[in-house]
């Protein structure tokens, strides 16, 4: 899913591709990717682009009139950008918004299509906004109050989008091994020097990431985001070693995601009960990187043949 990051990186180039230029046409195909009834996006049309803005995830568009097409990409979506028209079958290629200047595209991956796109007046844009906090605008006190709000893990409160605004899966791994802390640490427990370095792990990576996509874009539209980069520390890096130790890349997967971790980094060398194999194995399940070493060692081991004589 394209987090604050990438959001940023696209937002910039469509600032600069469409600031200023009038939307000719809509085209829809994707059954499900419109979620509001009025007005209807064809409203849009013939009116210019005055401004873009990042609400969460989500890219904002606003038109004459105070007219706003919010597109969130979910996990699979992708926006491109061409000069030349393609069009959209509903499929893949969901939908196709035709400016003065070029053709922006909206596919999606998978059969299961989540991207959604809200046309809303500038009066109900807030509706949309799930409320998290602009990570590089909060002061420490108000970084501090929204952690602490409420009891869950560090993963988990990262991740809310009512408590930081665009973080998602794939940078909140990243944050979590930069701080050198646990995922499922409770809020009620973290110290507050650990919550001084969440904030600037949080910080530094995002800005890292924004910079680095800038840099890969170079000065063309972003058309390989995705939340799976060799450049990245632990998410997606699985059984791989930890940059900074040395040590595989461990992993706790449920549902459609999972979060990865440097044990020797993050948890002083305890694995984390992975749902499915810890339920699977029961007791079996290894507690430390050494037990799990000690296990991967006696499966390699060959068998041992005793020859009874006669």
């Amino acid at each position: 899913m394209p987090e604050l990051p990438d959001v940023t990186v696209y937002l910039e180039a469509l600032d600069v591709l469409i600031r200023g230029t009038t939307l000719q046409r809509v085209e829809i195909a994707g059954p499900f990717l419109l979620r509001t009834v009025e007005p209807s996006p064809h409203a849009a049309a013939g009116r210019k682009v005055v401004e873009l803005r990042r609400i969460g995830k989500r890219i904002a568009i606003s038109f004459e009139g105070d007219l706003w097409l919010v597109l969130h990409l979910m996990i699979a979506g992708r926006l491109h950008w061409s000069e030349k028209y393609k069009k959209p079958d509903g499929r893949r290629t969901l939908a196709v918004f035709m400016f003065d200047n070029g053709y922006l595209t909206l596919t999606e991956s998978g059969s299961h299509k989540r991207s959604s796109l809200h046309v809303l007046d500038g009066k109900r844009l807030d509706d949309i906004d799930p409320g998290g906090i602009d990570i590089f605008a909060a002061s420490r006190e108000e970084f501090t109050r929204v952690l602490t709000r409420e009891n869950h893990t560090l993963k988990r409160t990262l991740t809310d989008p009512r408590v930081f605004s665009g973080i998602g899966n794939a940078y909140s791994d990243e944050i979590l091994h930069r701080a050198g802390l646990s995922p499922v640490l409770l809020t009620s427990r973290i110290a507050p020097p650990q919550i001084e370095v969440l904030r600037s792990a949080t910080l530094v990576i995002l800005r890292e990431w924004i910079e680095r996509l800038r840099e890969q874009a170079a000065g063309k539209f972003p058309e390989h985001v995705t939340a799976f980069r060799p450049e990245m520390a632990v998410h997606g890096r699985f059984g791989q070693p930890c940059p900074r130790c040395g040590a595989k890349i461990q992993r706790i997967r449920y549902a459609e995601n999972e979060t990865n971790y440097c044990a020797q980094c993050q948890t002083g060398g305890k694995l984390l009960a992975d749902r499915g194999l810890s339920r699977l194995l029961r007791q079996d399940w290894p507690k430390t990187l050494e037990e799990l070493e000690q296990r991967h060692a006696a499966l390699q081991e060959p068998a041992k043949i005793s020859v009874v004589g006669s």
